[in-house]
């Protein structure tokens, strides 16, 4: 077969499709759902130590954010700090990556992956490192962090400033898509982590990462467009584009957004011939988003389970489980 000429079709075709569904993203997406089918995923069937499918680890997390476990006496806690544009969220596994506890909070300290208000997101993380010892009965003494990727190191030590000035040493430094990946587990394809105001690219070959690539565009442009055209706050619109019963009337208005990141995705990817995209991050819960992305980029897209977890569990995952937790002295 001419490569050449297979991949020529193949980009023509994706061109096409792009072409229709910015003419009529609604009846594009309905298309696209009439014609899904399942793409081959190389995903590791366990994650981490835990035994866990992917999706009962994931579920055990986001249990973790109201039902908390104690720690085992002197068991080693692995801690993962996700300082993201939309929220703050904080995980802690036990031994076995067990999900013993985790807490989100909604903030605004943190934009392109840049911290913007330091004193503010300080606060956030000492208040949830406080509640989650408060359930666990152990003092957080350690973390790990991650940033986008392309994240340079004047920005990388602010997000580790923040961690130690909530009194939590860093312990490793991460990019989003490598740590998202600690939870999928993939071979061959790309990790794509949408956040709230930057969408990073990870190729993967043979299970390493062969290339990453970061962009400004994500959720927080989504919800903006939704505040302005409805006359809403920017919490209301969070909300709205969760909601299922929303789907068909927010999926004109996010198109532009959403087409705009499938852009973002297809330049990270450069010639590297990802079969399948997985998604992760709080916009890849955007009801639709997978079918707009996949009309844009000409290939199977995937949207993860719980995606805003991925990332923060992953986080968790690179942390070294050594003296991360002491007793709490009340």
């Amino acid at each position: 077969m001419n490569r050449n000429k297979y991949r020529g079709e193949a980009s023509a075709g994706a061109a096409k499709n792009a072409a229709a569904a910015r003419a009529d993203p609604v009846a594009a997406l309905e298309k696209a759902a009439e014609g899904e089918t399942a793409a081959g995923l190389s995903l590791a069937a366990t994650v981490g130590e835990s035994g866990l499918t992917q999706d009962d680890f994931l579920a055990a997390v986001e249990k973790s954010l109201t039902r908390r476990e104690k720690p085992r006496g002197g068991e080693a806690l692995k801690v993962g700090l996700d300082l993201g544009t939309a929220s703050i969220v904080l995980v802690v596994l036990g031994e076995n990556d067990r999900p013993l506890a985790a807490a989100r909070r909604f903030a605004q300290v943190v934009r392109d992956g840049l911290v913007v208000d330091f004193s503010a997101a300080r606060t956030i993380v000492e208040e949830l490192k406080a509640e989650l010892q408060k359930d666990l009965g152990v003092e957080l003494m350690e973390t790990a962090i991650a940033v986008p990727p392309g994240t340079g190191d004047r920005d990388t030590a602010a997000h580790r400033y923040v961690a130690s000035g909530a009194g939590l040493e860093v312990g490793a430094v991460m990019d989003e898509p490598s740590a998202a990946n600690l939870v999928l587990g993939l071979k061959n394809g790309a990790i794509v982590d949408i956040g709230g105001g930057t969408t990073g690219v990870a190729v993967l070959r043979d299970g390493q990462v062969v290339r990453t690539f970061d962009e400004a565009t994500g959720g927080v442009h989504l919800s903006l467009v939704l505040a302005g055209h409805y006359r809403i706050s920017f919490e209301e619109a969070e909300a709205m584009k969760q909601k299922p019963e929303n789907a068909r009337k927010i999926v004109p208005l996010a198109a532009p957004v959403l087409q705009k990141i499938g852009t973002i995705i297809r330049r990270g990817l450069g010639d590297y011939p990802a079969e399948v995209i997985h998604l992760v991050g709080g916009t890849a819960a955007t009801l639709g988003i997978e079918k707009i992305i996949g009309l844009e980029v000409g290939r199977p897209v995937r949207v993860s389970a719980r995606p805003i977890l991925v990332t923060p569990a992953g986080i968790a995952l690179g942390c070294e489980a050594a003296a991360s937790a002491a007793p709490l002295e009340i």
